[in-house]
């Protein structure tokens, strides 16, 4: 099955739907991240912060596909926003995931109550990742509005995405109408909202009318909206049945009733980035 492509701001290309290993533990992640690329997976999203980044690399590593055909995603840890710290674990990232270039790398969280508010020189530092050609592509995860127009007034480069909490319930639609207005491209994690949403009548009773499963429904509409989507399983039935989104549609209406279910702030299951200051 064929799985889309987007074009990213900076011409490079990212497959829109992808395997997320968040929460896998380190010593199954090679075990899961090869039957995900079985599956027909191509873009694999980890972090530093994830403990899991070396079981990424032994994957691809025997999975015996070119380089170029995995996009792989790292993320930078809280611990290193300051500039000689996130060059030291970027160095360690690329030598755990076996590759001597990531195709995107983020900014995890944005900390705007740490480092004395200074995510910007942390920008700066990816933005020469990006420079040097170890990092095809640069973004962030979990910016605000604000934290996003403070780097378009003080950077000159946009990031290519930005990952951010996005599911039925939590549309987080100011974030990710900024992020269209810039030209950034939105990326949804817990994008089944922890698995909360599957039970919703909404979505069971357009699940049995299509005779699909709700994850698939909720994927779907992530997708149908332009979002990228990384949905997390350890088990290949699930990969295979999330893997399965290209050949049927939501129409209009089924859209619109998903996206009506939003709960607004109270929605949010991840905590709040314009405070979250949590270092590892």
């Amino acid at each position: 099955m064929s799985v889309p492509a987007l074009t990213l701001n900076d011409g490079n290309s990212i497959t829109q739907l992808g395997f997320g290993v968040y929460q896998i533990r380190p010593r199954e992640t090679q075990a899961a991240v090869s039957q995900a690329l079985e599956v027909g997976y191509r873009h694999i999203d980890t972090a530093q912060m994830y403990r899991n980044e070396e079981g990424v690399g032994a994957a691809i590593a025997a999975s015996d596909l070119p380089r170029d055909e995995v996009f792989v995603t790292s993320k930078l840890n809280n611990g290193f926003h300051r500039p000689d710290d996130a060059r030291r674990t970027f160095d360690e990232s690329l030598k755990a995931l076996r590759t001597d270039y990531v195709d995107l790398f983020l900014i995890h969280w944005p900390l705007p109550t740490r480092y004395d508010g200074d995510f910007v020189s942390t920008w700066n530092t990816l933005i020469e990742f990006q420079a040097d050609g170890r990092a095809r592509s640069i973004g962030v995860s979990n910016f605000q509005v604000d934290h996003l127009a403070r780097l378009a007034a003080e950077t000159s480069v946009v990031p290519a995405v930005n990952q951010i909490e996005v599911h039925p319930y939590f549309g987080n639609e100011e974030v990710r109408a900024a992020d269209t207005a810039a030209g950034i491209l939105t990326e949804a994690w817990s994008p089944i909202a922890q698995g909360d949403v599957l039970g919703d009548p909404v979505v069971t009773k357009i699940a049995d009318r299509l005779g699909r499963t709700p994850s698939q429904v909720v994927l779907r509409w992530h997708v149908q909206r332009g979002d990228i989507v990384f949905p997390k399983t350890s088990h290949v039935e699930r990969m295979r049945e999330n893997f399965a989104l290209f050949d049927f549609g939501l129409d209009d209406d089924d859209v619109a009733a998903i996206t009506a279910l939003d709960r607004g702030e109270a929605g949010r299951r991840g905590p709040n980035p314009s405070t979250f200051d949590w270092i590892p």
